[in-house]
């Protein structure tokens, strides 16, 4: 169930009542609204006097549009990543050095990027393999949005670094691997930061939705849903990437739903076709790798885009979202 009040206080007291008859409450502001949440299902006795009451047949109640019928825009710096417009995150996998990580976001913002991803913090599969550069690389982050403009995206791994990476960087990515890193995702609710939470190798679509439901339930509501490919028995790609999904969560959540091209192709060559994919199935966004000379890139070097590349991307992203009537 879902409770809504007008009046802060009026919400405080109605979770007192439920919780008083033993059933778990929840207490949450979000999206300009105070709002009482019981668990599916649980319905208290006593009349809870709330000015919408909503009960859901859904496990995800807060992030689903059987409720909130109007899409949530969420804030990224000083911009939106909104319904009807593409907004377009890009830069490389890592970020290695000064030389590579400035040239990449001088390249990308003049090509047409909205904002800047990097990763300081690496989850890699091998224990050999490049780590990032963590807090040297959060500053190189900042120091490259401060020359460009463009507001930084970065990924945390660890609930422990949660402050300092909220220090550096505009939004949180949580990578696939830690989707369900329930401990990760309570304290996002309370970072302070938007979070683009991507989907897990291995996730259904509901799995994925409730993962946003623990961050909007512990108090952040600004959540970008991110499809990045599964894994299937099809290993032609590196991933699968399921359009089907985006389709499918633009419908049932008023999250943004944004797409990475990149991780699904494993292949720079495959990299634009997914990414105008994603944009036809409805996303709201894409989030690519671009490097400024990709074969030499310490991770992730087969999918990153040339510069070159990345201008085809947005020359033909902006044509599409004309032809779906978007921004």
């Amino acid at each position: 169930m879902l409770y809504e009040f007008k009046d802060a206080e009026r919400a405080k007291e109605a979770k007192e009542l439920v919780e008083r008859e033993g059933v778990p409450a929840w207490y949450i502001e979000l999206w300009g609204r105070y709002i009482v949440a019981t668990p599916p299902g649980a319905k208290p006795k006593a009349a809870v006097k709330a000015d919408v009451e909503v009960e859901l047949k859904t496990e995800y109640q807060l992030v689903s549009r059987q409720w909130k019928k109007d899409p949530t825009p969420v804030r990224i710096g000083d911009r939106e990543v909104k319904e009807g417009k593409v907004f377009i995150i890009a830069g490389p996998c890592a970020v290695e050095s000064r030389e590579q990580i400035m040239t990449a976001a001088k390249a990308v913002k003049e090509l047409g990027a909205h904002a800047l991803r990097g990763g300081a913090f690496k989850p890699r599969t091998s224990p050999y393999t490049f780590q990032g550069l963590g807090e040297e690389g959060l500053k190189l982050l900042a120091e490259a949005r401060a020359e460009t403009g463009l507001p930084v995206v970065t990924e945390v791994m660890d609930a422990a670094d949660i402050p300092l990476v909220a220090k550096y960087a505009d939004a949180l990515q949580i990578g696939a691997r830690n989707m369900q890193n329930f401990a990760l995702l309570k304290k996002l609710g309370k970072a302070g930061r938007p979070v683009l939470l991507k989907r897990g190798l291995g996730n259904t679509v509901e799995e994925w939705l409730l993962a946003a439901e623990y961050v909007a339930l512990h108090g952040n509501g600004d959540v970008v849903l991110v499809e990045r490919g599964i894994r299937t028995f099809d290993r032609t790609l590196r991933f699968t990437l399921d359009v089907g999904a985006i389709a499918y969560a633009k419908q049932h959540t008023h999250l943004p739903v944004i797409g990475d091209p990149s991780h699904p192709a494993g292949d720079r060559r495959f990299v634009i076709p997914l990414a105008l994919a994603i944009l036809a199935a409805g996303a709201d966004g894409l989030i690519v790798e671009v490097h400024p000379d990709p074969p030499r890139a310490l991770s992730d070097a087969a999918q990153q885009l040339t510069f070159e590349q990345f201008a085809e991307l947005v020359e033909k992203a902006r044509a599409l979202a004309r032809a779906l009537g978007k921004e």
